[in-house]
């Protein structure tokens, strides 16, 4: 049997939400459609439909199954599309995962002029700061900023952002400003809770590597929340600059000891290695890095 008649039935059965139904739309009996569901789930060795005399519904494995099995139709329907046609397009339903402050201020822009030129393509975008797992979760693709671990994700460079670390005037003005590493252990620290390096700052000065190990007075899982503390007063805190440069600028933030830079970070987009990888998620990953390539730095 087919594997591919085989996935292509059973997600035409939840499509159409009967046997019955799928058998129409694919022009099959129903005797046939049953056949290879049944014949699928047998050779899977797991149930993939809740039968009743009322309804189907899928099992927790046949969610997790449709969900593949749409993935592998998706790219042999483009496969085919793109050696018989020379007008290919992307489509179907791109999950992606940003974090969250970037893909406000960032990314929120770029949705609409990716789905004007791609109108086929169906998004659906997560803002969460954690790291998500793609392929356990179901994602096509994800931005991430910081230094990648290696793993089986394949992954392109959009951007590169530095961390700043500044304080309001008005904290600076109460507690003074710290002149070197060694003194942000005497004040107030505003953390990012995701930071790799946590509570101990690294930092590049003029004589090498330094380690400040600091006191945090807050803590947020989000950068917005964070840069908030700041502009109240409440700490120094270390921050990319797409997020606290035109806060600097304005000079609602002051940079503190710039002879110090933290790491710089990259901004990637990391997406689950496949053989054929969907055309619309070659497209996204393209269109990023393009647009990114000619806008201006952070």
């Amino acid at each position: 049997m087919d594997r591919f008649q085989e996935m292509q039935t059973f997600a035409a059965v939840v499509d159409a939400g009967s046997f019955i139904g799928a058998a129409d739309t694919l022009g099959l009996s129903k005797a046939a459609v049953s056949r290879h569901v049944n014949e699928l789930e047998a050779r899977l060795g797991v149930r993939l439909l809740h039968r009743t005399t009322r309804r189907l519904s899928l099992t927790s494995e046949g969610e997790v199954f449709l969900g593949r099995a749409r993935d592998l139709l998706s790219i042999l329907d483009e496969a085919e599309a793109e050696v018989t046609s020379s007008s290919v397009s992307a489509r179907g339903r791109l999950r992606i995962n940003v974090p969250v402050t970037f893909g406000i201020r960032q990314l929120a822009p770029l949705w609409s002029i990716f789905l004007a030129q791609h109108p086929q393509v169906e998004l659906d975008v997560t803002l969460a700061d954690r790291t998500v797992d793609l392929i356990e979760e179901g994602f096509d693709l994800a931005v991430r900023i910081g230094t990648l671990s290696s793993s089986s994700l394949i992954s392109r460079k959009l951007a590169t952002t530095r961390l700043i670390m500044c304080a309001s005037p008005e904290y600076l003005a109460a507690h003074g400003t710290p002149a070197t590493p060694a003194e942000l252990g005497q004040h107030a620290v505003i953390v990012y809770s995701y930071a790799a390096s946590g509570d101990e700052w690294r930092l590049e000065g003029p004589a090498g590597t330094v380690s400040a190990r600091t006191r945090p007075c807050f803590r947020s899982n989000n950068g917005d929340t964070c840069r908030a503390a700041a502009l109240a007063g409440k700490g120094i805190v270390l921050q990319p600059d797409f997020l606290v440069g035109e806060d600097i600028q304005s000079g609602k933030l002051v940079e503190l000891m710039p002879e110090y830079s933290a790491a710089k970070l990259g901004v990637y987009a990391v997406y689950p290695s496949r053989r054929l990888v969907a055309l619309k998620v070659r497209a996204l990953v393209d269109f990023l890095v393009q647009r990114f390539s000619t806008a201006k730095p952070f």
